[in-house]
């Protein structure tokens, strides 16, 4: 695996936007001042203030603002500003022995997944589902368990150790049992979306972690769905589920709820599952290490970072 550097307070962090375009007036300059006021240089990227459509600038822009972050020797640590739509759209025009020859903390979440699984499978590079400046830091600032969780992750060159939610989010037992392997995931939508592709994600041995927003449950079914006809959760060492934000059952009076879909369509794999991390489309929200090695104990729901995500 290779790993960034951690982050130190007075470090340069590179801003991008590869995916949807910032839409609220101010969002970027809030997101700087406030970058800076947690104590960090800040790089704007040339994507950050582009728009194509709903797109922060045109996939040349998008990828070249990428690549080149990676390969700035100014810029120690790499955030996006927001996910939204457009990151798929790039995975082959990024220069993957750029960004292996030059290793970097890399944080981002939701549409961010797409680059998270390519860079893992292409790079051998551990990146972090963790907040970003547009969508969580630009109009007040990062709540303090989720501001403490991404700078444990990104901080400190040592385990992360135990993932813990807030005393006031519970989580539960799908299926019970231990398992290890490497951390992988994301956003369901960008997970389904990459099977049959070169991009597709390899959870052979892994803990998958999944979260969505915005989804009919009955859209959740059919993802979950054709991750199940893929072999994904047959092959995988465990699943844990995050939040789901504002996922509706599109007709009540007949719809399943998610726990039903979770039972009916991933249970029957066998593998140890569990409910309700505190990671995804809320707040507050942990950050995860992706491809460290893991521990999770779904008897009681938890899941432990073993290795460290960054080096000194």
């Amino acid at each position: 695996m290779l790993y960034g550097k951690k982050l130190k307070f007075g470090d340069t962090v590179g801003l991008i936007a590869p995916s949807g375009a910032v839409r609220t007036p101010g969002a970027i300059e809030r997101a700087v001042a406030e970058t800076e006021r947690m104590g960090f240089k800040v790089k704007l990227g040339e994507s950050c203030g582009a728009r194509y459509g709903y797109l922060s600038g045109s996939d040349e822009i998008r990828a070249r603002d990428v690549n080149t972050m990676f390969l700035d020797d100014e810029v120690d640590a790499i955030i996006c500003l927001r996910g939204g739509y457009g990151t798929m759209r790039i995975l082959d025009q990024l220069d993957y022995g750029a960004i292996a020859a030059h290793p970097k903390i890399f944080v981002g979440f939701s549409d961010i997944t797409a680059m998270h699984i390519a860079m893992l499978q292409r790079c051998n590079l551990v990146t972090f589902h963790g907040p970003m400046a547009a969508s969580n830091w630009s109009d007040k600032p990062l709540d303090d368990f989720s501001r403490t969780s991404m700078y444990r992750a990104l901080m400190h060159a040592e385990p992360v150790g135990e993932l813990l939610n807030p005393p006031e989010y519970s989580k539960a037992t799908v299926n019970p049992g231990q398992a290890e392997g490497q951390l992988v995931g994301g956003n369901l939508t960008l997970i389904a979306a990459s099977l049959g592709t070169p991009w597709e994600l390899d959870t052979t041995d892994r803990i998958i972690f999944i979260e969505d927003i915005g989804e009919r449950t009955y859209c959740l079914d059919r993802m979950l769905t054709q991750m199940r006809l893929a072999g994904m959760f047959d092959r995988c060492a465990g699943v844990v589920f995050g939040d789901f934000a504002d996922c509706p059952i599109e007709y009540p009076e007949f719809g399943c709820t998610l726990e039903e879909i979770i039972n009916d369509v991933v249970k029957p794999c066998g593998k140890p599952i569990f409910t309700g991390l505190r990671c995804g489309h809320c707040s507050p929200k942990l950050t995860l290490p992706f491809g460290v090695r893991c521990r999770m104990d779904a008897d009681n729901c938890t899941l432990t970072v073993l290795e460290s995500a960054v080096t000194e």
